[in-house]
C-alpha cells in the first residue's frame, strides 16, 4: 500500500484478494511465546488458543473454531450467542483484538515458518546492534 490516505487504505483492504487478506489475519503472541519462539506476531490458524484483549468480551480465552478471511474475523469456542430460533452462532471477533496464548504446532510448514521468522528477527536485531555500536 503506497497511499497515505485513510480512504484508499480501507479500499485496498476491502478489495484485496483472499490470499492477501489471509496474510492480514495476524495477532500478537504472549511474552512467553515471544521468548520461546522468537516471534512477535503470527497468522492465526484454526486450533490456536487466543485471548480477547479488547471489547465487550475482554478476557475470554478459547480455541479458534472458525476463520472468516473475507471479514478478517474469527470465531472462538466458548464465545457464542443464540439466534432468535435458538441455534448457537459464534461471536466473530476481529483478529487485531486478540492475542495468541498457545500455538497449534501440528503442521510442519508452520513450524518451519516460525523457525524462519525467528532466525530473520535474530539477524535484524544483531544488525541493529552492530550499527548502533559503530
Amino acid at each position: 500500500m503506497v497511499s497515505s490516505k485513510p480512504s484508499k487504505q480501507r479500499s485496498e483492504i476491502r478489495n484485496a484478494p483472499l490470499h492477501r487478506r489471509k496474510n492480514m489475519l495476524v495477532a500478537p503472541v504472549t511474552d512467553e511465546i515471544k521468548s520461546q519462539q522468537g516471534i512477535t506476531r503470527i497468522s492465526i490458524r484454526k486450533g490456536d488458543t487466543v485471548k480477547v484483549t479488547r471489547g465487550q468480551h475482554v478476557g475470554t480465552e478459547g480455541k479458534v473454531a472458525v476463520i472468516d478471511t473475507r471479514t478478517g474475523r474469527i470465531g472462538i469456542e466458548g464465545l457464542s450467542r443464540k439466534k432468535v430460533d435458538g441455534t448457537p452462532v459464534y461471536v466473530m471477533i476481529h483478529s487485531s483484538k486478540v492475542m495468541i496464548t498457545k500455538l497449534d504446532m501440528g503442521d510442519n510448514r508452520r513450524r518451519e515458518s516460525i523457525e524462519r521468522k525467528a532466525s530473520e528477527r535474530k539477524k535484524t536485531l544483531e544488525r541493529k546492534q552492530n550499527t548502533s555500536t559503530s
